[in-house]
């Protein structure tokens, strides 16, 4: 018998798969081709206050080992989530994170308000986004507004709360310190780094957005290394993302610290990859005699 249970902050998750915000939707997209029961749990794509119609295409480019993209937060807003996907999420035997994304801390505080009666599990703050109030500077660069975002969230929140962290934070270390001090139940680790592409032959940027987010195995090392800092100095849960493809690379971030993983952009070469990768670690476990997927969480030997 293997325990591949997990406890996020007193939720517990039947495994430490997650489907991460952004490449997943909310389930339905993927659902013909994936048993959602199997999963540990879902973050939803990222919700703000109103629809948005995201960036002007082309909005996404592959790269070598990976994938850029500048979607721009496309959704159809929290009232439509919780009126339509909600309740067609609540039918599968999974985790629900709803992944918000605010442009001014009363953006987040409202969208926390908005979900503090409905049956969500957990929330996902998103704080790589614009504070339009100091000028177009990201939240999640800066402890102190790291710390006031989720202090001021977790007054009105209701589930617990998971601050996502930027990896373009100058201190990944301290800007978590900041996030547990403001009341974060858990940290999530990392966001997209940065990066562009140029087409040669037009001299142009490929996406029309000029930059756009970098995600897939061409980050792992970089997520790896800050999930092994932020796990070493926080007392909260940690769940790491960023290139994972593998049950090795899954099993590389819960040596590092981490409690659970979420897996993005391998979900768009391989729709099946959160359920490949579950058996990809059991197997694992099955053949190192591990019992229990805990004693991975932290189990770096240096």
């Amino acid at each position: 018998m293997i325990n591949l249970s997990v406890d996020i902050c007193g939720i517990r998750f039947k495994n430490p798969i997650i489907a991460a915000s952004g490449t997943f939707g909310f389930g339905r997209e993927y659902c013909e081709y994936v048993d959602l029961n199997k999963l540990g749990g879902i973050a939803v794509k990222g919700l703000t206050l109103k629809p948005k119609a995201g960036n002007k295409p082309p909005r996404i480019a592959e790269t070598p080992s990976g994938m850029l993209n500048s979607v721009g937060l496309q959704n159809p807003g929290i009232d439509y989530f919780l009126e339509y996907e909600l309740p067609w999420l609540k039918k599968y035997d999974t985790r629900i994170i709803v992944n918000i994304n605010g442009n001014t801390i009363e953006e987040y505080c409202e969208l926390a308000q908005k979900l503090s009666i409905c049956s969500a599990d957990m929330i996902e703050i998103n704080i790589s986004c614009p504070n339009v109030k100091q000028g177009g500077i990201a939240f999640g660069i800066h402890p102190d507004t790291v710390y006031k975002v989720t202090k001021e969230v977790k007054t009105v929140a209701t589930q617990p709360i998971i601050v996502k962290l930027s990896p373009s934070a100058p201190d990944i270390a301290e800007v978590a310190l900041a996030a547990q001090q403001g009341g974060a139940d858990a940290i999530s680790l990392i966001n997209t780094l940065p990066g562009m592409a140029i087409d040669v032959i037009t001299r142009r940027p490929i996406l029309s957005n000029i930059t756009g987010g970098l995600s897939g195995p061409a980050i792992k090392p970089v997520a790896l290394r800050m999930v092994w800092q932020v796990a070493k100095v926080v007392k909260i849960p940690v769940i790491g993302m960023g290139g994972i493809m593998t049950g090795e690379d899954a099993i590389e971030f819960m040596l590092a610290g981490a409690t659970a993983v979420a897996v993005g952009t391998a979900n768009l070469s391989e729709p099946a990859a959160c359920t490949i990768i579950l058996e990809q670690i059991e197997l694992f476990m099955v053949a190192n005699e591990i019992y229990d997927i805990q004693e991975l969480t932290g189990g770096l030997i240096i």
